[in-house]
């Protein structure tokens, strides 16, 4: 079994840490892309997957993600031929890990995608698992928390849990990529959101490009 006190101690290789939450609400894939840009930008991510996400990942994208935390965490490595140390995966009950306490959680956080049943737990502060516990860690510690829920339409209670989450500094980044682009492939669309996650938490990325730089912008 892997030694995670002895991992989580062996991340000076690595630029910053990051925790990602991914929960049961449509839109996998960019949870899937955004790991891919932060292995590749070399962070060691804190990942946290709902049971509910493992049924939605088996359904959009074909992918079935072991329940244990140490063969989930061997399965994204090996997916993404990260390092080792590289990607940690807790298990929602696991409340002694780092994200759990203001004095070892990541100061960056994103959960994605995010429920509207996580975003409302998350506005009234009721930690009933991990993920929710890291989340109002970091509202706690005034870190760096985004949000990337995927639901249409929106109701007011949606509405108004999510204003009061950016009313407390939490970036409301909903899953609704623009099309000025020119997006030609589903992938494209992906790129556009993980995008605005990666410039938001200050990651170099050029998997966008940026308004009036693309090529072949046509003007009136």
């Amino acid at each position: 079994m892997q030694n995670t006190a002895t991992t989580i101690n062996n991340s000076t290789e690595f630029n910053q840490k990051i925790t990602l939450a991914i929960t049961g609400a449509s839109g996998s894939a960019y949870a899937l892309r955004l790991l891919e840009c932060l292995v590749a930008a070399n962070y060691q991510v804190y990942l946290l997957c709902s049971s509910a996400a493992r049924v939605v990942f088996d359904t959009e994208v074909g992918l079935k993600i072991p329940g244990s935390p140490d063969a989930a965490r061997q399965f994204f490595i090996d997916r993404f031929n990260a390092k080792p140390e590289q990607i940690i995966v807790f298990g929602k009950e696991q409340w002694f890990s780092p994200v759990a306490s203001g004095s070892a959680a990541p100061k960056a956080m994103v959960v994605c995608p995010c429920s509207t049943g996580t975003l409302a737990a998350i506005s009234q502060g009721m930690s009933d698992n991990l993920i929710e516990r890291a989340a109002d860690v970091v509202i706690k510690e005034r870190g760096q928390l985004i949000l990337v829920p995927r639901e249409t339409p929106f109701s007011t209670i949606h509405l108004q849990n999510m204003l009061s989450l950016s009313q407390m500094g939490v970036t409301i980044m909903p899953a609704a990529p623009g099309f000025y682009h020119q997006p030609e492939t589903i992938n494209d669309l992906i790129d556009f959101m993980v995008g605005r996650m990666l410039d938001h938490l200050h990651i170099e990325q050029a998997i966008m490009p940026r308004w009036g730089y693309q090529s072949g912008t046509k003007t009136k």
